[in-house]
């Protein structure tokens, strides 16, 4: 498959979403792009899982972009990016879903979103990583006009402490990634694949891993720069949280294992240790943080600190199994918190509160959304059945496998983190849901067909990990034991 599809596709839609005649046409053409991708993405899905069994990136197309600094538009997928693609190809077309009644500006709304997934989708699939960061990027400023024109609350200051932050990281991420270039051995390159076959100086990756890490760190909320992720959050459209939980913080996990840890095995070795106490301090606070929330959305956001935490303790503990337990976090996580997200919009749009003790007894007047609301939650806190008990399963099993007893404490103590999980959870789940109705609420109405097409097709994928993971594991697993056997060499 011709993989420079996955970055056509999106910028054709946004074209003609831009050219569209009608108010109403907009969001059709926003629907038919992003579904056509989904479809796309499920057939390369298909077609990689026929090939061979190889650990090299299938579909490669390379073409010299920039020659002076040997710059290539080099794109290749292995599991690893499938899995990440997928997640893209659902949260896109489950955000378009959810938005079908935005009135104001639609056309610029859903251009924005389309142009998003396009960033994404070119960072999944670079494997020169200066084009990498060119889609992280691209990736990066539409959230600011999506928060600070379609946002809700103190939105000026949210999309523009979101931005400053994703800047900030951004601007790390690059010092990391010329200091890669300058100390590849031979001719310098951005290639990864070339840079995985020559060996870095240590002295170079003790310097340029944080750099990398964190500045990926600060995207998937690494602790203390996880402050940007609440405001956010809270502030931006139904659809910008949905991204931006769902896609934008997978776009840092994804660059804290694909190019921090793998480019530099020694830096990620020797940091390990520090990587995996940020971790499990974010695993925590964010839970407890949590715990003190009156806002669904805040309770959202901060639940995603502490589920993007096991992202990174899976990662610092650089075992196989740890590493495919947060991938599929990750994907989990993506897919959870972007209908989390979805739900909380679809009560706010009809109650227009998001504050748990002004609600009470939506089952009754709202039985679709609601059921979806407990389904959700119960797989926020890790119930058997659901992904988020199979990722966070899997991360824990790797974690353990560390015999040093810093790693097992950690590991005891992210565990921990699922008791007050389940107590916020089902608080905000027992108020909101159950109980006595609001009396206002009496005249509410359920969801309409784009939101319950929505639920269902994140769900899906929700289920489909949850029952039957081998299919998710068996796509992630050998890229995850290629990365562990380059950190041993």
């Amino acid at each position: 498959m011709n993989l420079s599809l996955f970055i056509i596709l999106p910028i054709v839609t946004c074209l003609a979403i831009l050219f569209a005649t009608a108010k109403e046409q907009g969001k059709w053409i926003a629907l038919f792009g992003s579904s056509v991708q989904l479809i796309l993405t499920i057939i390369l899905f298909l077609q990689y899982n026929s090939l061979p069994a190889s650990t090299a990136p299938a579909f490669q197309f390379d073409a010299v972009w920039y020659p002076a600094w040997n710059i290539h538009y080099h794109v290749g997928v292995d599991g690893i990016s499938i899995a990440m693609m997928l997640l893209t190809a659902f949260v896109v077309v489950a955000g378009v879903l959810v938005s079908w009644s935005q009135e104001t500006l639609s056309k610029e709304f859903f251009f924005l979103l389309i142009l998003l997934s396009a960033g994404a989708y070119g960072f999944f699939i670079s494997l020169d990583i200066f084009t990498l960061f060119f889609f992280l990027e691209v990736a990066v400023l539409p959230k600011f006009l999506l928060i600070g024109i379609w946002g809700s609350g103190r939105k000026e200051y949210s999309a523009m402490k979101l931005a400053l932050m994703l800047m900030a990281g951004s601007g790390l991420v690059f010092v990391g990634l010329t200091g890669i270039y300058f100390q590849s051995s031979g001719a310098h390159s951005f290639d990864m694949l070339v840079l995985s076959q020559s060996h870095l100086p240590v002295k170079a990756q003790m310097i340029y891993f944080p750099f990398a890490f964190v500045g990926f760190g600060i995207f998937t909320a690494l602790f203390p720069f996880h402050t940007w992720v609440p405001d956010g959050h809270s502030s931006a459209p139904t659809a910008g949280s949905m991204f931006l939980a769902g896609i934008s913080m997978k776009l840092g996990g994804y660059g804290c294992l694909r190019v921090a840890t793998y480019l530099m095995p020694e830096g990620a070795h020797y940091y390990a240790p520090y990587i995996i106490a940020l971790a499990t301090i974010a695993i925590i606070y964010g839970a407890f943080a949590t715990m003190m929330q009156k806002d669904l959305k805040y309770i959202n956001a901060y639940s995603s600190v502490s589920h993007c935490g096991f992202v990174l303790l899976g990662i610092g503990m650089l075992t196989k199994t740890s590493i495919t337990g947060a991938v599929m976090q990750m994907v989990s996580h993506g897919l959870m918190t972007a209908l989390f997200f979805a739900v909380i919009g679809m009560v706010y749009g009809r109650t227009h509160t998001r504050l748990v003790e002004k609600m009470g007894g939506l089952l009754k007047v709202m039985p679709f959304i609601s059921t979806i609301f407990v389904l959700v939650g119960l797989c926020s806190l890790g119930l058997p059945g659901l992904s988020g008990f199979v990722a966070e399963m899997t991360v824990f099993v790797g974690s353990w496998q560390n015999p040093d007893a810093y790693y097992r404490i950690a590991t005891i103590l992210s565990c921990a983190s699922i008791v007050v999980t389940a107590v916020y959870i089902l608080r905000a789940t027992g108020r909101t849901i159950m109980g006595p109705i609001n009396t206002e609420h009496l005249i509410l109405t359920d969801a309409t067909w784009t939101e319950k097409t929505a639920s269902i097709l994140l769900l899906v994928g929700i289920l489909a990990i949850g029952t039957a993971p081998f299919w998710l594991t068996n796509l992630i697993a050998p890229v995850s034991n290629d990365i562990i056997q380059h950190l041993a060499r």
